[in-house]
């Protein structure tokens, strides 16, 4: 497991594989960084499907509201919806959405990024600028390449817990 110099800005994701560690990047993205603290502190991401995994692209999850495997689950509204917390508005950087980045999913609007993100397989280069980076993959990288791909993917896999580092004894 990679060394956490910054719990409080550190996410631990359990998939069925093992734990992927995810550096936030708050300078670049301080909304988008405390959303993501925020639905995990409260339990919101545990068990939400990833719900569109492109070979070669990246892996997106997190749809609070319809990917929940646990709680009505339906993989066809998978990835139509968010939290009950209001949209953000776009925090866009130079930083490239390079693999292992974690990028803000959104629709066509910049400002309607929600709960949901997406994970790139590789150097995605033609996203920069158009999707908020706000986190890094530090280890575990291996676990996401693993997961079942499709769009959405015929038995897809969720993310066991996500959890903020300082929370975890």
């Amino acid at each position: 497991m990679a060394e956490i110099k910054d719990p409080e800005n550190t996410i631990l994701m359990e998939l069925k594989g093992g734990t992927v560690t995810i550096q936030l990047l708050p300078d670049l993205a301080p909304k988008h960084v405390e959303r993501m603290k925020e639905l995990a502190r409260a339990g919101e991401y545990d068990n939400v499907a990833f719900h569109r995994v492109i070979d070669g692209f990246m892996a997106q999850t997190g749809d609070v509201q319809n990917g929940d495997m646990e709680d009505g689950f339906n993989i066809r509204a998978a990835g139509t919806g968010g939290s009950d917390k209001p949209d953000l508005p776009a925090e866009f950087s130079k930083v490239p959405h390079a693999r292992g980045t974690i990028g803000a999913a959104r629709s066509a609007n910049p400002n309607s990024a929600n709960s949901q993100f997406f994970i790139n397989f590789k150097d995605n280069d033609f996203l920069n600028g158009q999707y908020t980076v706000y986190g890094q993959v530090i280890s575990g990288m291996e676990h996401v390449d693993a997961l079942t791909r499709g769009e959405p993917p015929a038995q897809p896999d969720r993310m066991i817990s996500v959890k903020v580092a300082a929370d975890v004894a």
